[in-house]
């Protein structure tokens, strides 16, 4: 028993890593997405020289949420193998408690 009593506190203690994995990744994909959101501004085109600067922020802006996109991609992928790991440790430690 006190075998098994270990082995459920080092699944608990996995578990409680694999959870704190999910909810960085979860941060770090919210940032991006965040990021995103701030780069939508509304232009007031009243004259060819606002017209002018709205078009260059687009143009700005367009590169800028690529280079996001790319990055959210990836945290994407990272959030949901944290979240396969996060079930995998959930069901280890759900197998030991019921020992």
């Amino acid at each position: 028993m006190k075998r098994i009593d270990r082995l459920k506190k080092i699944a608990n203690l996995i578990l409680d890593a694999k959870l704190a994995e999910v909810q960085a990744a979860d941060r770090a994909r919210r940032e991006s997405l965040g990021h995103l959101d701030t780069l939508q501004v509304p232009m007031m085109v009243e004259d060819p020289a606002s017209a002018r600067v709205a078009l260059r922020y687009e143009q700005w802006a367009d590169t800028r949420r690529a280079e996001i996109n790319v990055t959210l991609a990836r945290q994407t992928a990272e959030w949901l193998e944290a979240q396969d790991r996060a079930r995998l440790a959930f069901g280890r430690a759900q197998v030991l408690r019921k020992l």
